[in-house]
């Protein structure tokens, strides 16, 4: 009997068939037995494939569904790489999973990345049927490749090879991750960004190298990846959980951390993959476009980012296609997809996303308990930067354009802020860290205002990238600054660019560009009056509410002990991200009445849950908390755990060993300060967002000619 009944998918584009199938099916076949895949023992004895066992799952049929205009050659080629990848999870799973051996696993997935040699490497000898396999394909495709292909595509087989450990670690602890952990770990472990490496292989196409790291490009994969398994959790629960007891599956996430029946946590997961896909739509047609003329790409790279977008999309549809035929899922009593109109699903999930009306009554909003094991720590130069403050922000003008005076200035209390979360400094950095509070602050609630009421994405986006300009790599001249956020970061940009390598000062750039981009986005989001999907909300928030910034001070500190790819590694990312989230969502359950009722706006974590759950806003609260205190949890067990673990496994020395405790000392006082300035300030009291009613629209007589001005209403992405 199923677990549950499968639900209505949102698939809204026909499955297509490759020509070349049979061809690939007989050429797959003869290449698994080639490389010893069949008839392959576990140590349990049994073998972990037959010859009829890959005929029935039909790696041929997905491929050729899901790349259906390639040629043969490059049919039998992806094919391959699909075997391959399936018999290494199957594998895997035999060999480790079940016998709960992590060392062996370790070991056996070192020597597996010998196969992935680069430019006058050689690999070993293969000694098993994974590393012949990967020995051969790796062989035929890289010379076809790009170097920055080959890279990205060594990283997306990488995590779906090492971050196995991690699906593993946790089913030795019987740990069933969190949802954001769970959605972004699955990214690593599932193989969805490995496939859309393979689809610029099949289309013949890669994205060009200068735009593969931007947002539009990023968010299409990630929710390509995001869709992909999502559906493949909703098909494969039956197999997965209740026969071959894993717990990496987003259908038991839901089901663990809301408490729901199977059932529910089944069409919830569904409506996530539906808001993914619509979230991929939006990109496509939207944003992507934007990026090709921005940049001024070339008409054959457009072409090519085309391809890939078609490409993507094909996956989706014929994926799902696959599931529904495959033997390896639990596929009874699926509705089968016409692919000629959005089905009702995709329907609901598009009203969902369409703002109400704004500045909705929606009264105080009451906090739930905060869970907080960490204590307040607080600079003795406190007083002083508070007495200091006034004094830089009036400098820069930030008193005279309508957005703050000094009265909220001094409410708002950023030095209190700054002396929590840098509660060591000495008082010439904690001018430092105050002065980025408030210019980041001041840019949060100055972007809503001047474009936000008036929906103006092209003038925010023209605003955002003169920043740049305010931050010189080389010594670049600047131009003079036209309002308060240029003065600002100009000032700020000359007292801390001086003390970073020139690596380190490109990073705090992008970090800072992040953060402005993120602003635009949110504008963009208005202007189109769209709730944001719930997983790019989370992503996002992050950088609206300066995360990136907040972490590349922090890095400063550290000087150049820690070698900065080290930040990529599962554990230091995770450890990053649930701190970030925290943080920022600690900040939305605070500011939800200003945030809604009094700026009319839509960016804010409770709201983004009422929205796509349909519930009230004291369900959504009591979410969005469970979140904060899941996150937090996470924290605690990498930072006892999981740090010693990896500075273990690494072979760090202790100079790195203690930057890197520093460091997560550093989150500690973050998410703490931040929580008791949330506390203590009147920013988002009732009398303070009355009084902060603007009666009369403000001059903006600062900005910058040619960028549009608006809205007459005290603004605040958040913060």
């Amino acid at each position: 009997m199923q677990a549950f009944t499968l639900p209505e998918f949102y698939v809204p584009h026909p499955a297509r068939m490759n020509p070349h199938l049979e061809a690939a099916r007989a050429h797959s076949m003869a290449w698994a037995r080639r490389m010893g895949m069949l008839d392959s023992p576990s140590p349990s004895g049994d073998v972990v494939w037959t010859e009829q066992a890959l005929a029935k799952m039909d790696y041929a049929l997905l491929c050729a569904h899901t790349h259906p205009d390639c040629d043969g050659p490059s049919l039998d080629l992806v094919t391959d790489w699909y075997v391959w990848v399936f018999f290494f999870d199957d594998d895997f799973l035999a060999q480790f999973k079940y016998t709960r051996d992590i060392e062996g696993a370790k070991a056996y997935l070192d020597r597996l990345e010998l196969f992935m040699t680069g430019p006058g490497e050689t690999s070993p000898e293969p000694a098993n049927p994974a590393e012949a396999g990967l020995e051969d394909l790796w062989a035929r495709t890289i010379p076809s490749m790009s170097e920055a292909w080959r890279r990205r595509f060594v990283t997306s087989t990488h995590n779906l090879m090492v971050e196995s450990l991690w699906e593993l670690d946790n089913i030795d602890r019987g740990r069933i991750a969190n949802p954001i952990e769970y959605v972004q770990m699955r990214r690593r472990v599932g193989g969805a960004p490995w496939s859309a490496n393979l689809i610029e292989y099949a289309v013949g196409a890669e994205v060009p190298a200068e735009i593969a790291a931007t947002r539009p490009m990023e968010v299409l994969r990630d929710t390509f990846a995001d869709a992909v398994h999502l559906r493949n959790d909703l098909f494969s629960y039956q197999r997965e959980v209740r026969e071959e007891g894993e717990n990496s599956n987003a259908v038991l996430v839901f089901e663990k951390f809301l408490d729901c029946p199977t059932q529910e946590a089944a069409d919830l997961t569904n409506d996530l993959l539906t808001s993914r896909l619509q979230q991929f739509e939006n990109t496509a047609l939207v944003e992507v476009p934007a990026l090709l003329a921005e940049r001024d790409v070339s008409l054959s790279e457009q072409i090519a980012v085309g391809l890939y977008v078609k490409g993507l999309q094909d996956w989706q549809s014929g994926g799902h296609e696959w599931h529904v035929r495959s033997s390896r899922y639990m596929n009874e009593g699926v509705t089968e997809p016409t692919g000629l109109s959005p089905n009702r699903l995709g329907l609901v999930q598009r009203v969902r996303q369409q703002a109400p009306p704004p500045f909705a009554k929606v009264g105080q909003l009451p906090l739930p308990e905060f869970r907080m094991p960490y204590p307040v720590r607080t600079s003795p130069h406190l007083a002083a930067a508070r007495a200091y403050g006034p004094g830089w922000a009036r400098e820069m003008g930030m008193f005279d354009e309508g957005v703050w005076d000094e009265r909220r200035y001094l409410g708002i209390d950023l030095a209190h802020c700054a002396a929590m979360i840098d509660a060591d400094a000495d008082f010439e950095r904690l001018k430092l860290s105050t002065d980025w509070l408030t210019w980041g602050t001041y840019g949060d609630d100055y972007f809503p205002l001047v474009f936000g009421a008036k929906r103006d994405a092209i003038a925010a986006k023209l605003c955002s990238d003169r920043l740049s300009l305010f931050m010189p790599l080389g010594g670049e001249p600047m131009p003079k600054p036209s309002n308060p956020v240029e003065r600002g970061l100009a000032d700020l940009w000359g007292r801390t660019a001086g003390r970073l390598t020139p690596h380190g000062r490109a990073e705090f750039r992008r970090a800072v560009e992040s953060m402005t981009a993120s602003w635009v986005w949110e504008v963009g989001n208005q202007a189109q009056n769209r709730v944001p999907d719930p997983v790019d909300y989370v992503e996002t928030r992050r950088r609206t509410f300066g995360s990136d910034l907040t972490k590349s001070l922090a890095l400063l500190e550290l000087g150049d002990v820690v070698p900065p790819e080290l930040f990529q590694n599962r554990v230091l990312s995770e450890l990053d991200t649930a701190a970030q989230d925290y943080a920022a969502f600690a900040n939305d359950l605070f500011s939800y009445q200003k945030e809604i009722e009094y700026e009319g706006e839509m960016h804010n974590l409770v709201y983004v849950v009422e929205r796509f759950l349909a519930v009230d806003r004291i369900v959504a609260r009591d979410i969005a908390a469970r979140l904060m205190n899941a996150r937090l949890d996470q924290f605690e067990q990498l930072d006892g755990e999981g740090l010693p673990r990896m500075c273990d496994d690494l072979g760090l020395g202790d100079d790195v060993r203690t930057a890197l405790t520093g460091y997560a000392d550093h989150l500690k006082d973050w998410m703490a300060g931040i929580l008791e300035w949330h506390r203590k300030c009147v920013r988002y009291l009732p009398v303070e967002l009355e009084r902060a009613r603007t009666p009369e629209p403000p001059s903006f007589s600062r900005v910058p000619s040619g960028i549009g001005m608006s809205a007459w209403r005290i603004g605040s992405g958040a913060r």
